[in-house]
């Protein structure tokens, strides 16, 4: 017994006793990228290379057509009545010739439909169907319109002081806009319709016993699209 208790007691030289083990579980997390992580990683994929392709066929359809907004222009304006009676009835006589130029090179417009409005102060007081028309590229259009007629026009007094004011100068602030739907044809491909709006502040002389003020000044629309 005496033996024994001394080999407990005396130094060991054997070899180490390795530690205990500790396993451990992963939870969700592994080296692969996983079926949902792989799938979305491949949609942000095909999303970025359909960017790509689709900025790069704007790019070159840009550099082949080099599209131009169409320009519209009133070139001459007549107005040889413009009177509003006592019972809130205008009475005008309005008639305007305007260009449209489409600029580009390989691109035609259908105007399928040209419906021309006349305002004051806001208020139509007409409105007139032009004829529709395809116009080829690189060509110029002139429009013809005439407003004649009469209309109730409930005016402020603001706007009411306006119109003597006008009246009295012989100039009047008309403003005439173009609601139009329209296609574009590029070789045999045609779009789908637009709606732009066409909007001309036009200073249009009162012609009276054959005197009117000074000319007409050719002005420049605003598009809208």
């Amino acid at each position: 017994m005496a033996d024994k208790q001394a080999h407990l007691n005396g130094s060991y030289y054997g070899p180490s006793v390795p530690p205990p083990q500790r396993s451990y579980h992963s939870h969700g997390r592994g080296t692969g990228c996983g079926c949902f992580g792989c799938l979305f990683s491949l949609i942000c994929k095909l999303i970025v290379t359909v960017v790509v392709i689709l900025g790069l066929a704007v790019l070159v359809f840009w550099l082949i057509v080099r599209p131009n907004k169409v320009k519209f222009h009133v070139t001459d304006a007549s107005l040889t009545q413009f009177n509003l009676t006592t019972n809130n009835t205008l009475h005008y006589n309005l008639a305007f010739n305007i260009t449209v130029r489409n600029p580009n090179k390989r691109i035609g417009i259908y105007y399928d439909r040209i419906e021309a409005r006349a305002f004051y102060e806001d208020t139509r007081f007409d409105s007139e169907e032009l004829t529709k028309f395809y116009q080829r590229h690189k060509n110029t259009t002139v429009l013809n319109a005439v407003f004649e007629g009469q209309q109730v026009v409930v005016l402020d007094s603001d706007e009411l002081s306006k119109f003597n004011t006008q009246k009295t100068d012989g100039v009047f602030h008309i403003d005439v806009k173009l609601y139009l739907r329209i296609r574009f044809k590029l070789g045999a491909f045609k779009t789908g319709r637009f709606k732009p709006k066409i909007e001309c502040d036009l200073k249009v002389p009162l012609t009276a016993n054959g005197i009117s003020a000074p000319g007409f000044t050719t002005t420049k629309c605003d598009l809208d699209y």
